[in-house]
C-alpha cells in the first residue's frame, strides 16, 4: 500500500477529500489525513526510524474518554486504547487528579527510595491477585515485567536443579521486544534478528481451535517429548492469558490441566496479563475465567491507563528469591507512574468499568457476527470476550491471512472517524477491537456501523 505517493508506513499521506461526518461520537471536517497532520508526519518520516510509522496517520492532540481529537477539528471513536493501555479511558479524572497531586507536591522521581504511593499501589495490586500472591515488584514496561518473570522462574528452577532452566511458552504468543521476551515469544518472524535459537526456550502449539483443532492437553506433553524436553528440565511455563493475535483464549479444561502439570512437576506458571489485565475481559485478570491461579503475574498497559508502568505480582517465597538491591530498575515505582496506577484503579472501581466490559460483551460479539455474516468468505474466525475482539481476515477459501484487506479496511475506517490499530497477528490479517472500557454502548454500536461501511467500501 505504499505505491500511492508519499506514505506513512502502510498508509497514504495524500490528503483525500472525504464526506463530512458529524455525529455524537465522530467529527470529520477535513481531508484525510488532514493536511496539517501530513506536514508533521513527513517530519517524523525524516527524524524517526521507519518502524515508528506503523499506525494510521492521525496526529493526536487530545484524547478523553473513548475519543481522540486532532487540532484540525476532527474526532475519532477510539478502538485502540493505545494498544490496550487506556482501559479506564483517556485522561480519566481520577488519573489526572493523582498525577497532578504528585507533580504539585513536588515529587517526580525517586529511583527506589521509598515513597508512600509505592506502598499503596503494591498493596492494592496484591489485594486484586489470588490469595498467596502477596508481593509486587513495580517496573516500567511489559517487556521488562516478562523479563523479570523469566529471571525469577529460572532462578527458582535452578534452586531445584542447576540444569532446570527451560521456559515453555506458546506458538503465536507475544511477550515483548527485548531479547528474553522475544526468545519466549512464539512468532518466528520477530526472532530473525537474533540469529540463532536458544534451546532453553521451547514453544508448544496454542489450543486456539482455529490453527490447532486438537484441544487436548496431550499436545502440550507430546510436543515437549518430541523436542527432547523432560518435565524435570522445565523451570516455568509462560503464556499470555489470551493470545493477543486473536484474541485466543484457553479452553478451561486445558488451562486447568496446565496448572496441574506445573504443580505435578514443580514448574512455576506465569500468566502474561500485560494486555489482558485490569478489566479488559470482564475480570480484573483474564486467567480468572479459567478458575486457576498462577504463581506469577506479569502486568502492564492497562495498569495505569496512561503512564509507563508495569508490575510482577507473585507468591511471597518466589518473589523473595533475590537479595536486596539485585533486581532494581531506575524508574521502578516512579511517583508519577504510581500515581497514574492508583488513579486508574480508582477509575476502574468507581466507574464500574470491569462490570461495563461484561455488559458490552454481547454487543461486541453481535457486531463481530454482523461482519462475519456479510463478508464471511473473507473472515477466518471472530473472537471476543469482555471488550476485546478480533476479526481474522483471510484469502477466500483458505486460512491464509489477508493483510492487504486488513490494512485497506483500517484505512477506510480511520477516514470515516473510527480509529483502529494497524492489523496484528500472524501474517498481519487480524483486525483488533479494543475500545476503552468507559465506551458508551451507543459509541460501540456506531463503531460497528463505521466498520461495516469500511468493509462495504473496500469489498463492495
Amino acid at each position: 500500500m505504499t505505491d500511492r505517493g508519499p506514505s506513512y508506513g502502510h498508509y497514504s499521506l495524500e490528503p483525500l477529500e472525504v464526506p463530512r461526518v458529524e455525529t455524537a461520537h465522530r467529527r470529520i471536517v477535513t481531508a484525510q489525513p488532514a493536511p496539517g497532520a501530513v506536514e508533521v508526519l513527513e517530519r517524523l518520516n525524516v527524524a524517526e526510524p521507519a518502524w515508528m510509522s506503523c499506525q494510521p496517520p492521525v496526529l493526536w492532540d487530545r484524547a478523553e474518554g473513548c475519543s481522540v481529537e486532532d487540532r484540525f477539528g476532527n474526532r475519532w471513536i477510539d478502538w485502540s486504547s493505545c494498544v490496550l493501555v487506556a482501559n479506564a479511558g483517556h485522561a480519566p479524572a481520577a488519573v489526572q487528579a493523582r498525577v497532578r497531586e504528585a507533580i504539585e507536591k513536588p515529587l517526580m522521581s525517586t529511583f527506589v527510595f521509598a515513597h508512600e504511593g509505592r506502598a499503596e499501589l503494591c498493596e492494592r495490586l496484591a489485594a486484586l491477585a489470588p490469595g498467596g500472591l502477596g508481593k509486587v515488584f513495580l517496573l516500567t514496561t511489559g517487556s521488562e515485567a516478562v523479563e523479570c518473570a523469566i529471571k525469577i522462574m529460572r532462578a527458582a528452577g535452578r534452586r531445584l536443579d542447576p540444569e532446570r532452566k527451560v521456559i515453555v511458552s506458546f506458538g503465536g504468543g507475544f511477550h515483548g521486544r527485548t531479547l528474553g521476551s522475544q526468545y519466549a515469544g512464539g512468532i518466528d518472524a520477530l526472532k530473525e534478528w537474533i540469529g540463532g535459537d536458544d534451546g532453553s526456550f521451547v514453544q508448544v502449539p496454542f489450543p486456539d481451535g482455529y490453527l490447532l483443532e486438537d484441544l487436548g492437553f496431550e499436545v502440550f506433553e507430546k510436543t515437549l517429548e518430541l523436542a527432547g524436553i523432560t518435565p524435570s528440565q522445565v523451570a516455568g511455563v509462560l503464556s499470555e492469558s489470551y493470545l493477543g493475535i486473536g484474541p485466543d483464549f484457553f479452553p478451561v479444561d486445558y488451562a486447568r490441566s496446565l496448572r496441574q502439570w506445573c504443580d505435578r512437576h514443580g514448574a512455576l506458571l506465569c500468566f502474561d496479563e500485560v494486555q489482558s489485565g485490569f478489566g479488559r475481559t470482564g475480570r480484573y485478570f483474564c486467567f480468572e475465567h479459567y478458575d486457576i491461579a498462577p504463581d506469577l503475574i506479569a502486568c502492564g498497559k492497562g495498569i495505569s491507563s496512561s503512564l509507563p508502568l508495569s508490575a510482577v505480582i507473585g507468591r511471597n517465597e518466589v518473589m523473595d528469591i533475590f537479595p536486596p538491591g539485585s533486581m532494581t530498575s531506575t524508574h521502578s515505582g516512579s511517583p508519577l507512574a504510581v500515581a497514574a496506577g492508583l488513579g486508574s484503579l480508582d477509575a476502574l472501581e468507581s466507574g464500574g468499568l470491569v462490570e461495563r466490559a461484561v455488559e458490552l460483551e454481547a454487543p461486541l460479539l453481535e457486531g463481530l457476527r454482523s461482519v462475519e455474516a456479510a463478508w464471511g468468505d473473507h473472515v477466518g474466525c471472530i473472537r471476543g470476550k469482555g471488550l476485546v475482539g478480533g476479526i481474522r481476515l483471510v484469502q477466500p477459501g483458505t486460512i491464509e491471512p489477508d493483510s492487504d484487506l486488513a490494512y485497506r479496511v483500517t484505512e477506510s475506517a480511520y477516514r470515516k472517524g473510527l480509529l483502529m490499530l494497524s492489523p496484528v497477528g500472524l501474517g498481519g490479517g487480524c483486525l483488533k477491537i479494543a475500545p476503552p472500557l468507559c465506551t458508551p454502548p451507543d459509541a460501540l454500536e456506531e463503531g460497528f456501523v463505521v466498520l461495516r461501511e469500511a468493509f462495504k467500501e473496500v469489498l463492495g
